[in-house]
C-alpha cells in the first residue's frame, strides 16, 4: 500500500511524472546502446551475401514504390511456427544491403523473406497480372501494367552510386557497367559473363523473366523476389554464438 500511496505522487505530479519518465527511458535507452559500442560488428559476417545487381536493385525499387513492403514483411523470427512454415529466421547479414530494410510487421499476405527459387518466373507473372487467378482468397491488386512498363536502365547506375555512399560495396567496375549488366540479366542471349564475374555465377539468374520482348518493370521486379532468401546457404551456415 505504502507504495501505492508513493506511486500517486507521481500520477498527480506532471512535472515529476515527465522527469521519471525521462529518467526510465534513458536507463533503458544506455541499456540497449551502450554494449554495441563495445563490438568490433554489430552484424555477423555470412558467406555468399553480396550486393543487388542493377536488375535487382531496380526490381526493389518497384517493390517499394507499389508499397509491397505493406502487405509482405521480410523478416522470419525465430518462433517454431515461422521457421516451419517460410524457412530459416532471418539473419541480419541478409538486410545489411538494404536502404531501407524490408523487416515489417504487418502480414496481409506471407512473408517474402524466403520466396526466392519457391514458384516460377510464370506464376509470378500471373500473380502480378492477376493474383485471384494463383491464390483465390488474396486480396492483391492487379499489377499488369509492370509487364507493360519498359525500362532501359539509363539511371540505375546513379542509384547504385547513392547505395555506394551509404557502404554498399559496389566496385568502380560494377558501376561503369550498370547499364549493360541491367540489359544482360534479362536477356539469356546476351553477353552476360561480365555480369557473373562481378556479382557471383551461383547466385545470379539470367533469363527473360517476364517472357516477353525488352525489359520490363514486371522483370526487374521477380529478379529481385526470385532472388530473396537464396544467398546464403543455411545447410553449411552456424550461427557465431553457436561456433
Amino acid at each position: 500500500m505504502a507504495i501505492l500511496e508513493k506511486h500517486k505522487i507521481l500520477e498527480k505530479n506532471a512535472s515529476l511524472l515527465l522527469i521519471f519518465s525521462f529518467l526510465v527511458v534513458t536507463i533503458g535507452g544506455l541499456v540497449q546502446i551502450v554494449p554495441l559500442f563495445y563490438l568490433d560488428n554489430t552484424i555477423e559476417e555470412v558467406e555468399g551475401m553480396r550486393p543487388y545487381t542493377p536488375l535487382e536493385l531496380a526490381g526493389r525499387e518497384v517493390y517499394l514504390r507499389e508499397g509491397c513492403y505493406v502487405c509482405h514483411s521480410q523478416m522470419i523470427r525465430p518462433m517454431r511456427d515461422e521457421v516451419e512454415r517460410y524457412g530459416h529466421y532471418s539473419l541480419a547479414a541478409e538486410s545489411m544491403y538494404d536502404h531501407p530494410f524490408q523487416w515489417g510487421s504487418k502480414r496481409t499476405g506471407p512473408d517474402l523473406a524466403r520466396v526466392g527459387g519457391r514458384y516460377s518466373d510464370g506464376w509470378h507473372v500471373d500473380h502480378l497480372r492477376d493474383p485471384q487467378s494463383v491464390v483465390p482468397e488474396s486480396v492483391m491488386p492487379k499489377y499488369d501494367q509492370l509487364e507493360r512498363t519498359l525500362v532501359d536502365g539509363e539511371y540505375i547506375g546513379d542509384l547504385m552510386r547513392v547505395h555506394s555512399w551509404v557502404g554498399t560495396p559496389y566496385t568502380p567496375e560494377m558501376l561503369e557497367a550498370a547499364q549493360s549488366d541491367f540489359l544482360a540479366q534479362a536477356d539469356p542471349d546476351s553477353d552476360y559473363d561480365g555480369l557473373l564475374e562481378r556479382y557471383g555465377e551461383e547466385t545470379v539468374n539470367v533469363r527473360n523473366f517476364d517472357g516477353q520482348p525488352g525489359v520490363s518493370e514486371a522483370d526487374a521486379l521477380i529478379a529481385y523476389m526470385q532472388m530473396l532468401g537464396t544467398l546464403v546457404d543455411f545447410s553449411t551456415f552456424t550461427a557465431e554464438a553457436n561456433r
